[in-house]
């Protein structure tokens, strides 16, 4: 069985709500969080997969349409592969907020599904993420979690950014 590591996309991979973008709906939206392409570049190294989770409530709630995402996301997978750092697949949650549907994290479902597609061993993985609802996601697919910010009580570590986090993750993966 292969492993991966998924990552949340808003907070984790780019900028969200500060002072230069409130929320992407849009491709000129997507700024890089400082450091991104790199971690990613260093997990490719180490896993078999890298992939995006992500909830998407604003196409639910009508602020983009579901073509307008995916555009974003391709334009999001382009920009770092010219960096060199691959992102295998993205997953999205495109269901208003509360609709009850089981993809939406704090869901496990796109985990789960993406898992299953490419034959990953969900307690070899990662998921990294912003949220309660990331690190809740994750516990419940059978991953390693990694929260960025302050303090989360769930999650196995605990870093203020991505290319922190990637060194941790890499190392305790050879501890295995």
């Amino acid at each position: 069985m292969k492993t991966a590591v998924f990552l949340d996309r808003d907070g984790v991979i780019n900028e969200v709500l500060t002072n230069r973008v409130k929320f992407v709906n849009k491709k000129s939206d997507l700024y890089f969080l400082p450091g991104v392409q790199e971690a990613i570049k260093k997990l490719n190294a180490f896993f078999d997969y890298i992939f995006v989770v992500t909830n998407q409530g604003g196409v639910g709630l009508g602020f983009m349409k579901e073509a307008q995402l995916v555009k974003i996301h391709e334009h999001m997978v382009d920009e770092l592969k010219k960096e060199g750092a691959i992102i295998d697949d993205v997953a999205y949650c495109a269901h208003k907020p509360k609709a009850g549907c089981e993809c939406r994290k704090p869901g496990s479902k796109m985990i789960e599904d993406l898992a299953k597609k490419y034959d990953v061993d969900l307690s070899k993985s990662y998921m990294v993420g912003d949220t309660d609802t990331d690190i809740i996601a994750g516990k419940k697919a059978g991953t390693k979690c990694v929260y960025l910010g302050e303090s989360d009580q769930l999650a196995d570590a605990i870093f203020p950014d991505l290319a922190q986090a990637a060194d941790w993750i890499i190392e305790d993966c050879q501890k295995e």
